[in-house]
């Protein structure tokens, strides 16, 4: 991951110094519940908006120097929140759930070979019953643009088939600093199916 900790010596596009407007409104719906992990959660605008919501919340991310950029805007900001550095294809490392997980654009980064595994990795932190969101960029943006692999609908239900329940996948907008319409997205909630 030394790609993402060089990236983040300056400021990369998709950090735009706030939550992802899709969140928010997640948020505002009363869809985010209990504690809230992110996955990949760069320099933790995420974390820190949930937590000043009032939920425990945790960012995990494989760049060094991202967490240690949202470890110091907690600080500033006075907020409660908890960062690791981290792999998400071995989530269970952290040893606890959470009733909520986020993914803002960590899901199109991963390979075809890392994702089922990645959908495993997940499951060991998602209490039962759980969400996921995931904000990821979808295959109706132009070819133009230098964009992580785009993700279709049938991916994101192929990846989650087994012990998950997708509940909606909807045309969203990721915010970034490239283009002022963001890029075309999926929001998709995703829970984890309870097993009796």
């Amino acid at each position: 991951m030394d790609i993402f900790d060089s990236v983040y010596q300056g400021t990369p596009p998709w950090d735009i110094g706030r939550p992802q407007k899709e969140f928010v409104d997640l948020a505002r719906r009363g869809e985010i519940t209990g504690s809230v992990l992110d996955v990949g959660c760069g320099t933790g605008e995420h974390v820190l908006f949930f937590a000043a919501e009032g939920h425990e919340a945790w960012g995990i991310d494989a760049a060094p120097l991202a967490i240690r950029k949202a470890e110091e805007k907690a600080a500033e900001r006075g907020l409660p929140a908890h960062f690791l550095v981290g792999n998400v294809l071995d989530l269970s490392a952290l040893g606890r759930t959470f009733q909520t997980v986020i993914d803002s654009g960590l899901f199109h980064t991963l390979s075809d070979e890392d994702r089922p595994i990645f959908a495993e990795s997940l499951a060991t932190v998602l209490a039962p019953g759980g969400s996921y969101f995931m904000l990821c960029f979808n295959e109706q943006n132009p070819g133009e643009y230098p964009l992580p692999r785009r993700i279709t609908q049938k991916e994101i239900r192929e990846n989650f088939r087994d012990g998950w329940s997708v509940n909606y996948i909807r045309p969203a907008v990721f915010e970034n600093s490239i283009l002022a319409e963001g890029h075309r997205a999926w929001l998709a909630s995703i829970s984890k199916i309870a097993r009796d």
